[in-house]
């Protein structure tokens, strides 16, 4: 038997306790051309609003959830994201007033194909339009203007949950204050619609299927458990299979079922397929998936920074290592969007091996919860923008100062006044919050290891999760006043890469390592015959050590000079005497 944790484990058809519906008697225009007379919307809520009514949290579904997103009480039955929302969790219901709701199409409460036709007064079914996720946006704002709430702190949402963030933020811009967008991309890829499109089929040429037509009899059962199957097939990542099924791989889950058992991937897939039988609609899942698959920002940089421009709120994306069906780099291209056209936006990529589900699940939202819950508490205002040059950067070059220091003293006395400032590899954010403190901003800090990145946007920063070796290309010219590069110069490979980068996206760069061909270091090299160690940056072995170069001042002056990157200013540092 396989006991494979999955999203849907606590999932039911069960009446929600606390659902209410709202009719917006209003027609409603779709994008694609057609309308509905009118919407029934189902929602729920928790928590109070204050008394400036500006503490409010729209969440929105993925394609298999619906508005229960959390218990409101004990007796209640567990919500999709029990993990985040809650009294005291990262979405504090003591703190929040938080609303979920049906998506139109959906079909737990909300206008969907399984809503009568007021033209026949049968259920919709198949005929049901053709909806687009800036529909569902559409009626989450009709339903929030009926409860009076202009203005949101933050919209939050995974997957198909995401997309609805993305259309929020850039559709009612004056209405979001932040954006967290999980597990999402400017667009499915061909390959994620190919399963949508195969999973389509299976529902539509099961016997039951009835051209959509089904509700006065036995529902399209198998075609939808297969499309089910599929889809969760997406859902998961190889690692993960490898771990829950390989172990166990003729030991199937003892169940009732009509589909094939014999391993216990089968048995696994068989039980997700029949349980979400139990509580979804054949013809919603059509039209939520074709509402997914038709969700396009474009592709280009260019199609999205069009794409992105009206936002004005601050971001946060978070993406998983293993998701292949809306992978990290789909987040990154979203992330360089909005950093070349000056936004400050906050992005973590989290090490998790349970594939696109990792925002559902325990293991996956480990580390995200904690970054979740920061990011919200420090949502209350906004960032400045990045500043974004209108004339051609100058050729000239820019000044570099270099320094091996033992605290942050000598930076901070070489940063000017307010300047804005990116720290390329800013480690936890401990320097960048002291330049906060001190009136800086706007701050953008660049890190590639993920639980640095996570304690540092825990510090209200905003931090992209990146290599520096990789380049900085979606900084635009002269972005920042100043561009920090603090004790990590050893650490980098495109050594004169980053330089050339620093001075192209600052007006001044101020760079800080350790000088390795100090007196104490070379007299210990000569005496020893092997790579020196001293307490500090140079306590590593020669085989366990961060530091890819160990460069000495000389070394660093002389490739400055080979690049035309002039040092304005030197400070020496004694790391034994601190002078």
């Amino acid at each position: 038997m396989n006991d494979a944790p999955s999203s849907d484990d606590q999932r039911s058809a069960t009446p929600l306790r606390h659902a209410q519906t709202w009719l917006c008697g209003e027609p409603l225009a779709l994008e694609s051309g057609g309308h509905l007379p009118d919407v029934t919307v189902c929602f729920e809520t928790w928590g109070e609003l204050d008394k400036d009514r500006a503490n409010a949290i729209v969440i929105c579904h993925a394609l298999s959830g619906d508005s229960h997103v959390a218990r409101h009480d004990a007796e209640d039955d567990p919500g999709w994201w029990e993990l985040l929302v809650g009294p005291g969790k990262p979405i504090d219901t003591d703190r929040y007033f938080v609303i979920c709701s049906n998506v139109l199409g959906g079909c737990r409460g909300t206008t969907g194909p399984n809503f009568p036709s007021p033209e026949t007064g049968r259920p919709y079914g198949a005929d049901f339009p053709i909806v687009t996720v800036h529909d569902m946006v559409e009626v989450q704002k009709r339903l929030l203007d009926h409860l009076g709430i202009e203005q949101l702190l933050a919209v939050v949402g995974g997957s198909l949950g995401g997309l609805q963030v993305l259309d929020w933020a850039t559709a009612h811009p004056e209405r979001v204050g932040a954006a967290l967008v999980v597990a999402a991309a400017p667009r499915l890829s061909s390959q994620g619609i190919a399963f949508d499109v195969v999973g389509r089929n299976a529902i539509r040429h099961d016997p039951r299927w009835k051209g959509g037509q089904y509700y006065d009899g036995e529902a399209p059962e198998a075609g939808l458990a297969i499309a089910r199957m599929l889809a969760h097939i997406t859902y998961l990542s190889d690692e993960s299979m490898r771990a829950r099924f390989d172990p166990t791989r003729l030991q199937p889950r003892q169940i009732e079922t009509g589909f094939e058992s014999v391993f216990s991937v089968g048995s696994y897939l068989a039980h997700q397929g029949d349980r979400f039988v139990e509580r979804f609609d054949a013809n919603s899942y059509i039209t939520l998936s074709t509402a997914m698959d038709l969700f396009d920002l474009g592709e280009s940089q260019d199609e999205l920074r069009r794409a992105l421009a009206p936002a004005q709120c601050r971001w946060l994306f978070l993406s998983f290592s293993t998701d292949w069906l809306y992978p990290p780099e789909a987040s990154r291209r979203l992330v360089d969007a909005l950093i070349a056209d000056g936004r400050l936006v906050s992005l973590c990529e989290i090490e998790s091996s349970a594939g696109h589900d990792s925002f559902l699940l325990e293991d996956g939202m480990r580390r995200g919860a904690p970054i979740i819950a920061s990011f919200l508490a420090g949502s209350t205002g906004r960032s400045a923008p990045i500043r974004v040059p209108e004339e051609p950067r100058s050729d000239e070059p820019t000044s570099i100062f270099f320094a091996q220091r033992l605290d942050y003293e000598v930076i901070l006395r070489l940063v000017p006044e307010r300047a804005s400032i990116v720290d390329l590899g800013c480690g936890n954010g401990e320097l960048l919050s002291i330049l906060r403190d001190r009136g800086h901003a706007p701050l953008l800090g660049i890190e590639r290891d993920e639980a640095e990145v996570a304690l540092g946007i825990a510090r209200g920063l905003d931090v992209v999760h990146a290599d520096l070796d990789e380049g900085l290309a979606a900084i635009p010219d002269r972005g920042f006043d100043v561009a920090l590069l603090s004790q990590t110069l050893q650490s980098i490979v495109d050594v004169a890469g980053v330089l050339d980068e620093i001075v192209r996206i600052a007006d001044r760069g101020i760079v800080s390592f350790p000088n390795f061909a100090h007196a104490p270091m070379r007299e210990m090299f000569m005496r020893e015959g092997r790579l020196p160690k001293e307490d500090g940056l140079y306590a590593y072995d020669w085989h366990d050590t961060p530091n890819r170069r160990f460069p000495s001042i000389l070394d660093f002056e002389e490739l400055c000079a080979k690049r035309g990157i002039r040092i304005e200013e030197a400070v020496y540092v004694d790391s034994r005497s601190g002078d």
